[in-house]
């Protein structure tokens, strides 16, 4: 039977590629997202996901969907620092998660050094551009692999 993962995408990257590209470069959200799924079919993993500028829609779709899946990949974006709603949805559904930010957060504003979610994940890797999320993936799938019954 096929693993599937959650993918979740917070606020504003649905402007991927068009929003600050100094920072968050030039790949479309959609780009990003073609990538991962060849990615995980690759290893033998589908993906459901989703982007939402929302913080309680990102908390239903945790809700609605992590049950299902193996595990969780996400850039909370903005909800990063600020979000306990989102770290109290991924640690109601118990399911190992990866963090993933396009730019270094520690190398930004001061305000953008904490996250609500990096305690609680898996690991987090930041600040290698659209490659962040394939190494997320890849890391989120060997852990399911490797370390998860």
């Amino acid at each position: 039977m096929q693993k599937s993962v959650l993918v979740l995408h917070g606020p504003n990257l649905n402007l991927l590629g068009q929003r600050e590209p100094q920072t968050y470069g030039g790949a479309s959200l959609d780009a990003i997202n073609r990538g991962l799924t060849d990615e995980a079919a690759k290893a033998g993993y589908s993906l459901q996901i989703f982007q939402s500028n929302h913080e309680g829609e990102l908390v239903d779709l945790i809700q609605r969907h992590a049950p299902s899946s193996a595990g969780v990949l996400i850039n909370p974006a903005a909800f990063t620092h600020t979000s306990v709603a989102l770290r109290d949805a991924l640690l109601a559904v118990a399911r190992p998660v990866v963090e993933v930010h396009l730019s270094n957060i520690y190398r930004r504003e001061p305000f953008r050094h904490h996250s609500y979610i990096a305690d609680i994940a898996v690991g987090q890797i930041s600040g290698f551009g659209p490659d962040s999320y394939r190494l997320g993936l890849s890391a989120l799938m060997h852990h399911l692999n490797t370390v998860t019954p």
